[in-house]
């Protein structure tokens, strides 16, 4: 089938033929049509099937016919991030150069004046992100009343981002009577409530299994070691010996590995960029244009960059981190072997993060197998030779002084354990080989005088009623076994002569 089949209007259908564009995808194929007929849609697909083209090209269709108002949009879409905000804008651009239609673009990091500005001059389609478009409509600047389509794009990353609450108050504001647009690649619970609430009756198209992967993608993992320097390491290696690697995009957890990762790149000369949500927009669209040109292989970048971005000739995918949420995973691999290409996505995973790993195995129905091939990593001494790692049993600290272990590698160590109920030896008794290498660094008892008259006032006079560990002595007991004139039961500080005060 061709996009004539579909019922587009014809410079909709010249746009797209300057494109080069000739066979829809699944998901435009079915949802076209049923955006044209205004029944509301419910798309399930994952990331890089066009889902973007699936409600712009019947959306330019539509709105052919009539002018928008003065603050007042007559469509309006929503996305979970500014990058995907400007990639839906692109996308206007192109499909949309023989229409005269205004298209706002609402996002943080770019000042109030200029967006004021364009929603007086009137806008056709609003393209926001949820955050400031409720600014713009508290401040008096916007109204809602005229949206004819509404378009919920990335809804599971709306939950992962904390923006239902926001849909909720967004889609209150928007007319009872309008088209709504519902598109997804995974559909938790909380978002299936969200669907049942504001569709209505809609048309459910789904091309794919929700939290799949796609097949042209090869996934596989490999064992990192625990520390950071380790997994940087080994990431520099597999960046160093990757096969057919013409871009790579490498997902972090946090902001701030997102910063040291991309540092430590460069320092090793590797052309890198970084992309994370704490950066100001302009070097966030300056790094993901250096990407799409080609001027960056390689860049480093958070969640912000997993959903939705379409930068079709991605051809590695690095999980520097683990997600915590098997969905993240499905979308970070989205972002190579789009479009039919083939990709390669590669895990670094230590023991920590096998949890994790079982629960995307789970969501995504298959088996990721390990990497071939000895990925152990060993660090570099001063002489240039290289050393195994040191054993994780007891951590090396500043001075040479190991912390004690705990837990499980307490278990494992060597020292005997002292058992309860009986007394322990004092330290001047205690052999040399029991004390603890943290002990045998202070300086010996001799050299602080100060705790001498301390520990005597506290030794007692007898050593048989020292009392044990286990159970303390009833103090009826000590005082029925001391001899007469023995205080050695009492306290120190009890035996300080007292001093009468003058005159008394």
């Amino acid at each position: 089938m061709s996009f004539s089949n579909l019922g587009l209007s014809e410079k909709v259908l010249a746009a797209v033929a300057a494109t080069g564009y000739t066979i829809p995808t699944p998901i435009q194929e079915q949802a076209i049509p049923h955006v044209l007929a205004r029944k509301d849609v419910l798309g399930i697909a994952q990331t890089g099937t066009g889902k973007t083209a699936a409600f712009v090209l019947p959306m330019l269709t539509i709105l052919e016919k009539g002018r928008a108002r003065a603050r007042m949009p007559r469509t309006l879409i929503l996305e979970p991030t500014r990058e995907l905000a400007a990639q839906v804008k692109e996308n206007f651009d192109r499909y949309g150069a023989g229409q005269k239609l205004n298209v706002a673009l609402l996002i943080g990091g770019v000042s109030f004046g200029d967006q004021d500005a364009k929603l007086t001059r009137g806008v056709d389609v609003l393209i926001a992100t949820p955050g400031r478009l409720l600014d713009h409509t508290e401040r008096g600047g916007l109204l809602l009343t005229g949206v004819e389509l509404l378009v919920i794009d990335e809804a599971d990353r709306m939950l992962d981002m904390g923006f239902i609450p926001d849909i909720e108050r967004v889609c209150k504001l928007v007319p009872f009577t309008r088209q709504t647009l519902f598109f997804t690649a995974t559909m938790p619970p909380e978002i299936r409530r969200i669907t049942e609430t504001f569709l209505h009756n809609p048309q459910k198209v789904e091309v794919s299994k929700p939290a799949t992967t796609a097949v042209t993608v090869t996934q596989v993992q490999v064992p990192a070691g625990r520390e950071a320097h380790e997994k940087r390491e080994l990431l520099r290696r597999l960046l160093r010996e990757a096969k057919d690697l013409q871009n790579a995009i490498i997902f972090c957890n946090r902001k701030r590995d997102v910063a040291v990762v991309h540092k430590s790149l460069q320092k090793h000369g590797f052309s890198v960029g970084a992309l994370h949500g704490d950066m100001d927009q302009s070097a966030r669209t300056a790094a993901l244009d250096q990407f799409r040109k080609g001027e960056l292989p390689l860049l480093v970048a958070s969640d912000v960059a997993a959903r939705g971005l379409d930068i079709p000739e991605v051809s590695h995918v690095f999980n520097f981190d683990v997600p915590h949420h098997p969905d993240d995973y499905v979308h970070r691999v989205g972002r190579t072997g789009r479009a039919g290409r083939s990709g390669m996505a590669i895990s670094l995973v230590t023991r920590l993060d096998q949890k994790s790993m079982v629960a995307i195995e789970k969501l995504i129905g298959q088996s990721i197998p390990l990497a071939e091939g000895d990925f152990e990593i060993h660090t570099e001494a001063s002489d240039g030779t290289e050393r195994p790692r040191e054993p994780r049993g007891r951590e090396r600290s500043r001075g040479g002084r190991g912390k004690p272990q705990r837990g499980r590698d307490r278990e494992r160590s060597h020292e005997p354990r002292e058992p309860r109920g009986e007394a322990s030896p004092s330290a001047e008794t205690r052999p040399a080989a029991e004390s603890k290498p943290a002990r045998e660094a202070r300086p010996p008892r001799e050299a602080r005088p100060s705790a001498e008259p301390r520990r005597a006032a506290r030794q007692p006079a007898n050593p048989s009623h020292v009392p044990s560990i286990g159970r303390p002595e009833p103090r009826r007991q000590r005082e029925a076994d001391s001899e007469p004139g023995d205080h050695s039961h009492l306290p120190a500080f009890l035996l300080r002569p007292v001093r009468s005060p003058a005159g008394a």
